[in-house]
Parts: C-alpha cells; sequence; structure tokens
C-alpha cells in the first residue's frame, strides 16, 4: 500500500531531495555507490522501475494518486509519497510540475566497457557533449537506431540528470552505458585503443578532406564499429579523429556545413546501425 504523507512543511528533510541539492550534491548524496538522481514522469518512472532501479520517494500531485500515477504506485512498495496540490508543489521545487510526478531514484552501478562491449555489434562513443538535452536525445535515438550501447567520455553530461532522463523519456534504462575513463588521461588515446582491442573499428564523425560519406559499405561490413560524436561547439578533438579508423562526414546541401551533434546521431545511428 502506497504510504502517502500530506506535505505540511515545506522544509521536511523529505523533501531536500526535490527541491535543495544540486544536481552533483545528489549525484554524490553520502557516498557516490548511493547516488541519487529524479526521474519525472509516469512513463520514464515505469521504465525505470523496468529497469530495476529502486525508487526511494516520490512527489507528486493529489489528483494524480488514483490518476496517472496508479500503476508507478502499485510498484514502489511502502517508499513515501509526499503529495499537495499543484501551487504547495510549485512553490516547493520554484516551477510547475507538468508532469505531476517526480521520483527520487537510487543510481544504478554503472557496467566496465569490456561488459558493455561484450556481444555488441555498435557502440556509440560521446566526447565532451555537456548539453543534457543533445545527451538525451541521442539515447533516444540510440534506442530506437540499434545502438547496441553508448559509451561516455570522462567530460560528458551526466545522463541521470534530470533533464537528460526527461529528453530522453526514459531510453536511458534501455540502452545500456557507462564511461570510458574516469579522467583525461583516459581519452582519447588510451580508449580507442581499448575498443580497438576489443575488436570494434572506431569512425571519427567529423568533416575532413579524408572523410568517407556515411553510407561508404566498407562502414556497413564492419562487424563492430565505434560511433565516436564529438562536442557541441568544436565536433571531436584533432587528436581523436588522427586515431579512429575512419573519418566520416554526413553529405549536405545547400551550403549547410554540419548538423546539431543529436540530429547528426540520429542520421549515423540509422544508416550504421546493427539492423538485422
Amino acid at each position: 500500500m502506497a504510504n502517502i504523507i500530506e506535505i505540511r512543511d515545506l522544509s521536511a528533510p523529505g523533501l531536500d531531495v526535490y527541491a535543495r541539492l544540486t544536481e552533483a550534491q545528489l549525484r554524490n548524496r553520502l557516498e557516490p555507490e548511493k547516488g541519487i538522481f529524479i526521474a519525472e514522469s509516469p512513463k520514464v518512472i515505469l521504465r525505470a522501475l523496468d529497469a530495476g532501479i529502486q525508487p526511494l520517494s516520490l512527489l507528486m500531485e493529489r489528483k494524480q494518486i488514483d490518476g496517472p500515477a496508479r500503476d508507478v504506485l502499485a510498484r514502489c512498495g511502502d517508499a513515501p509519497v509526499y503529495t499537495a496540490d499543484r501551487e504547495v508543489l510549485a512553490g516547493l521545487t520554484g516551477y510547475a510540475l507538468t508532469r505531476g510526478v517526480l521520483c527520487a531514484m537510487r543510481r544504478p552501478a554503472l557496467p566496465g566497457v569490456e561488459q558493455l562491449c561484450a556481444g555488441a555489434r555498435r557502440v556509440a562513443v560521446l566526447e565532451g557533449i555537456v548539453d543534457s538535452t543533445n545527451v538525451g536525445a541521442i539515447f533516444r535515438s540510440a534506442a530506437a537506431l540499434h545502438m547496441d550501447a553508448v559509451l561516455l567520455t570522462p567530460t560528458c553530461c551526466d545522463p541521470l540528470c534530470r533533464r537528460a532522463v526527461r529528453v530522453s523519456m526514459g531510453t536511458v534504462f534501455q540502452v545500456p552505458w557507462g564511461r570510458i575513463g574516469q579522467d583525461a588521461a583516459d581519452w582519447p588515446d588510451a580508449g580507442l585503443v581499448r575498443l580497438n582491442r576489443l575488436g570494434f573499428a572506431t569512425a571519427a564523425m567529423a568533416l575532413s578532406d579524408d572523410s568517407v560519406r556515411i553510407d561508404d559499405p566498407r562502414l556497413a561490413a564492419e562487424p563492430r564499429l565505434a560511433i565516436v560524436l564529438g562536442t557541441e561547439g568544436d565536433g571531436l578533438a584533432p587528436r581523436t579523429i588522427a586515431g579512429c579508423d575512419y573519418t566520416v562526414r554526413i553529405p549536405m546541401s545547400h551550403g549547410v556545413d554540419s548538423l546539431n551533434v543529436a540530429a547528426a546521431s540520429a542520421v549515423a545511428f540509422w544508416e550504421l546501425g546493427a539492423r538485422e
């Protein structure tokens, strides 16, 4: 049975995760392995629960309890459910809960690169992508367009920050992911060598004089391929491009020189994904 708690005191400690802790504080709450993230909307929360992620508490409008959140509550056991009218919750969080439901959840342990790549044919590697909207959109494309896993370099945005989770529509819980290194020394040189040793050819998505078209048959023929995408402003680092087996371009018209990284990822995943 749901443990419903009517909000009467906005300073109650149980509400800290929703209103008074930053993303960094949530991520490192007490100890890194005990970190927390926030999932928003019933659909996203259900996908997290399907992935076996532990709910810690929920915050929702009162009308959600017997409405869209009913299926969520049925699966959250006795986790505290803090509730009030929309106006009270907006005063607590500082914004209207457009999807009506938030859930604080335990961060899952991340698999290692070798575990992620075992049996994978196509993986996406995100280098230094810091915009959470782009990260969320890339995960959604990765899930839809046949990527087996996503690897993030040490400087990438956290895929479990609230905006990335929301934009991904919960696909961050469906596509296996992890970090390829923990500090700057782990990428690109060591990371690319690691991928090669695991049997992956590496394809840098970048514009250069020696690039090949994305529909080059050699790319599709690679049994295992890592598609490397760069940061929003500058793209991939020259050192990364030089270290990859291929440099790959998406042909464009009307003088357009590049696509947003999230849009480019969708094109690349569709063309190069592990379709049967």
